[in-house]
């Protein structure tokens, strides 16, 4: 898409911002996964990462000064590598330097590998409330094939903990895994739901580029099968009384993840630790950032004063797909408002691709509401490519 002349970006009020914390170790690198993780190699160097997330974060503070935090989220890697101490740590360092709002959402990623009863009994005292646990699977065979360090047994396990210490907790699971059927991938849902979790996240297995499974594909059920599980998965948690309101995302009512729905929505977020990506908006301008990505470099460079590898300002022609790319993923879209509001651009400049794509039939909307149709959210990809900006 073009915009019409006169596009610059100016935004009012800064958008809603959150806090992501990167712990960059595995205890071992799953082959289907592209996200920056490291095999853990000896031991965890814990002071010295955490020394270097608090500079960090404390260089990073003049470009946030003054804006309240409404969620954090550790992420990795494996944070539940952190002791209960480097937790503490980590929590009292974030707001001692940063205004929390009350009651917001902090979120640790779980490995149920890593699962000890007194470690989350002391993660739920440091102040995290909320728990994702990283399950796939409760099939010893897909685990396996997953390469995950946990088996069924481990995956019940940490679930039954997180369910006794946390009223807010994910499960992650996956499907279209090789040679799965379709009821084997509604046994994994079906015990899931029999955990009373607030959240599932439930993702098709794909081939991401540099892994292993790219490499070396495994055999995948084929796109109308993966597409019945995703369907019949999608059927069954609704009927449990989850709300389908993301791609991937069900949640019970009053639980949706405060932080994701802020990339949803275009907020803003600042990354800290090795290779964390971060987005803020000024008044003039929106910037991307990424942190080194190798833990070391990381924190050599943050010793050295730069922790940021890379950062540009987004491009006033790519903010309509970047807004959209996030907004679309939401099944009930966002209010319309909320396009200038978070991109400084006026939604008048998009109206001729709105027209096209509402033609289409890949969206509804009027001037107060936008979302996508059933028919967009099938083809969420072709949707989204109209909002490319054209070269030049």
């Amino acid at each position: 898409m073009q915009l019409t002349n006169g596009a610059a970006i100016h935004i009012a009020t800064p958008p809603p911002l959150s806090l992501y914390v990167h712990l960059p170790w595995c205890i071992q690198k799953c082959p289907y996964c592209d996200f920056n993780s490291h095999e853990l190699r000896g031991d965890l160097p814990e002071a010295r990462y955490i020394e270097a997330l608090i500079s960090d974060l404390e260089s990073a503070l003049p470009w946030i000064w003054g804006r309240r935090v409404r969620s954090v989220f550790f992420g990795g890697g494996t944070p539940s590598l952190l002791s209960e101490r480097g937790m503490n740590e980590c929590l009292d360092a974030i707001r001692a330097r940063l205004p929390l709002v009350p009651e917001a959402e902090i979120t640790l990623e779980a490995n149920p590998g890593t699962f000890e009863r007194a470690r989350f009994e002391a993660y739920r005292r440091a102040g995290i409330n909320r728990l994702s646990v990283g399950i796939q699977s409760f099939n010893d065979t897909h685990l396996k094939v997953l390469g995950r360090i946990h088996d069924a047994d481990a995956a019940r396990r940490a679930v039954e903990i997180a369910a006794h210490h946390f009223d807010n907790f994910n499960l992650d699971l996956m499907y279209g895994l090789p040679e799965q059927t379709l009821a084997q991938a509604l046994a994994d849902v079906d015990t899931a739901l029999s955990f009373k979790p607030t959240h599932l996240s439930c993702y098709q297995l794909t081939l991401e580029p540099n892994t292993p499974f790219h490499h070396a594909p495994p055999a995948l059920p084929d796109h109308d099968r993966a597409a019945e599980m995703g369907d019949a998965i999608q059927a069954r948690v609704i009927e449990a009384g989850f709300d389908h309101y993301e791609t991937s995302a069900f949640a019970r009512p009053s639980f949706r993840c405060a932080h994701n729905l802020n990339y949803w929505t275009f907020g803003d977020y600042l990354g800290i630790g090795a290779g964390a990506h971060g987005k803020l908006s000024f008044q003039d301008r929106i910037v991307r950032q990424m942190r080194h990505k190798h833990p070391e470099a990381y924190m050599k460079a943050v010793a050295q004063g730069n922790a940021i590898q890379e950062s540009h300002e987004v491009a006033t022609e790519a903010v309509p797909f970047e807004f959209m790319m996030n907004a679309l993923r939401l099944r009930d879209g966002v209010p319309a408002a909320l396009f200038e509001e978070r991109t400084g651009v006026s939604l008048l400049r998009i109206v001729p691709t709105l027209d096209e794509v509402e033609a289409l039939g890949l969206i509804q909307r009027d001037w107060q509401w936008i979302r996508p149709t059933p028919l967009g959210q099938q083809f969420l990809n072709e949707l989204l490519q109209h909002f490319l900006p054209e070269g030049p």
